[in-house]
């Protein structure tokens, strides 16, 4: 038998790999994977909505179950009573507002920093003074801050609050729009200029519904971030009335008791309105990723 003969006959003799088990086992590891891991993140969530509908003594019982035995509206009543809704009117207009200042300034700063020549690379030196405020902690501009509302009568005042909340979602914002400004072509601009378009109108007809996706996409990570801040409102904030929902959320824990029920309510209640801004918006962000994979 010559070479290429005992070669097919080794062939033959070989065992087949099966690829459509092959593929049906890799597909359902996948699936597992990804059932594990919307388990681990749905529970807690699951609990929290579960133990806000709980009787107050069934979250405390020594045999807790995951789903109450009855439904119950108390801890939502409570919250209503206690003023939750003005602590949510608060802060949608602190997170909203510190949102919309950021997204605009920011448009404008990366704007200029993309279209426009710097001398001595001071765009280069602004980007990294940017950076450093960034990421310099709160409590480190926390004393020239108070003393700064203070003399100018912003001092517990949500105004002062969005004034103050610039200093970290600005930075953010500009660093985030940089790049899809970039990807605007130059040569779009230069025919609408040709066409007689003055800067507002290139802005506003042609850079700003290109970059709808980033400013989409950048909006929703600026107001998860004004929605959820604390030590600056815990800081710049003094009267209850004034105080936004995470300061309202911190009385609920205290040294003696951790109201369980009413904890869990306002956690539900206070992601609503987040959720249906990034639900109302999404469509724009799916949009311009499917754009960017074309």
């Amino acid at each position: 038998m010559n070479p290429l003969q005992q070669t097919a006959a080794m062939t033959a003799t070989a065992p087949k790999v099966n690829f459509s088990m092959l593929r049906l086992s890799r597909s359902f590891l996948f699936y597992a994977a990804l059932v594990l891991c919307l388990t681990f993140f749905i529970t807690p969530v699951l609990w929290m909505v579960a133990t806000a509908f709980k009787e107050p003594g069934e979250y405390v019982s020594s045999t807790p179950s995951f789903w109450p035995s009855s439904l119950t509206l108390e801890h939502f009543q409570a919250l209503i009573n206690d003023g939750f809704l003005k602590r949510l009117g608060n802060t949608v207009i602190v997170a909203f507002g510190a949102t919309a200042a950021s997204i605009m300034l920011g448009f404008m700063a990366a704007y200029a920093l993309v279209r426009y020549q710097f001398p001595a690379r001071l765009d280069i030196a602004f980007l990294l003074l940017v950076l450093i405020v960034k990421l310099m902690p709160p409590i480190v501009v926390a004393i020239p801050l108070y003393g700064l509302l203070k003399d100018i009568g912003l001092l517990d005042s949500l105004f002062g609050l969005v004034l103050v909340y610039q200093l970290y979602t600005l930075p953010f914002c500009i660093w985030m729009l940089l790049g899809f400004v970039r990807d605007v072509p130059l040569e779009i601009e230069e025919a609408a200029a040709l066409d007689n378009a003055n800067i507002l109108q290139r802005l506003w007809h042609i850079v700003l519904p290109l970059c709808k996706p980033g400013l989409v996409a950048t909006s929703i990570f600026t107001l998860i971030l004004c929605w959820n801040e604390f030590p600056f409102a815990l800081l710049f904030l003094q009267k209850p009335s004034s105080f936004t929902l995470p300061l309202y959320i911190s009385n609920f824990i205290t040294e003696n008791e951790t109201f369980w029920g009413q904890l869990m309510g306002i956690g539900l209640l206070s992601s609503i309105p987040v959720l249906l801004f990034a639900g109302f918006i999404q469509k724009h962000l799916i949009r311009g990723f499917s754009m960017g994979l074309k």
